[in-house]
C-alpha cells in the first residue's frame, strides 16, 4: 500500500540501496559465468550493469578490464584497472592487469612503475615479478630484468616466461 507516513517511507528508501549492492554482485556473478562460457559481449553488458548499479564495484571493474584486455582494447582495460586500483589500493591484480596492457601498448615506463608497486603489494606474486622482468628488459635495464625473472623463478620454479627471459639475458 502507498502511504505518506514517514515511518513507512524510510524502510522503502533503505531497501534499494541494499538491493543495489546485491544486484551489482548478482550481475557480476552472471557476467563471470557468461565470460567463462565465452559469451564476451554478454559478459561485458552484465559487468556494465553491475558498474552502473555500483560504480565502486572493484571486482566488476577488474573483471571487465580483463575482458577488454582479451579483446585487445587496452585503453578501456587500463581505464577499468585504474578505477579498480583506486578502489582497492595495495592489491597487485589491478596493477598487474594495467601493466600488461601498458606493455601491449609499448608504454614500458608506466608498466614498470605499476609492477614495482604490484610486487610491493604482493611480494609472492610470481606473475608480477615475471612481467616486471619483461618491462625492465624492454626498457633496457638488464639488471632489474634479471633480478625480477630470478625472483619469479624462486617463487614458481616452472615459470616458463621467467626462465626464457632470464635465458635471453644470459642469466
Amino acid at each position: 500500500m502507498w502511504s505518506s507516513s514517514p515511518e513507512k517511507e524510510a524502510p522503502a528508501k533503505a531497501a534499494p540501496a541494499e538491493t543495489g549492492a546485491g544486484d551489482a554482485q548478482a550481475a557480476t556473478a552472471r557476467a563471470q559465468t557468461l565470460a567463462k562460457s565465452g559469451k564476451t559481449e554478454e559478459a561485458l553488458a552484465e559487468f556494465g550493469k553491475a558498474i552502473a548499479i555500483d560504480p565502486h564495484h572493484a571486482e566488476a571493474l577488474y573483471n571487465r578490464g580483463l575482458l577488454y584486455q582479451r579483446q585487445r582494447q587496452h585503453q578501456l582495460a587500463i581505464d577499468d584497472f585504474s578505477s579498480a586500483n583506486g578502489l582497492t589500493p595495495q592489491r597487485a591484480e589491478p596493477l598487474l592487469g594495467r601493466a600488461i596492457s601498458y606493455i601491449a601498448m609499448e608504454r614500458f615506463k608506466e608498466a614498470a612503475a605499476d609492477l614495482d608497486e604490484a610486487v610491493q603489494a604482493d611480494p609472492q606474486n610470481a606473475q608480477a615479478w615475471s612481467t616486471r622482468g619483461l618491462a625492465y628488459e624492454r626498457l633496457g635495464d638488464k639488471d632489474k630484468a634479471k633480478a625480477s625473472y630470478a625472483r619469479a623463478l624462486a617463487i614458481r620454479p616452472k615459470d616458463e616466461a621467467a626462465r626464457t627471459g632470464l635465458a635471453r639475458l644470459g642469466g
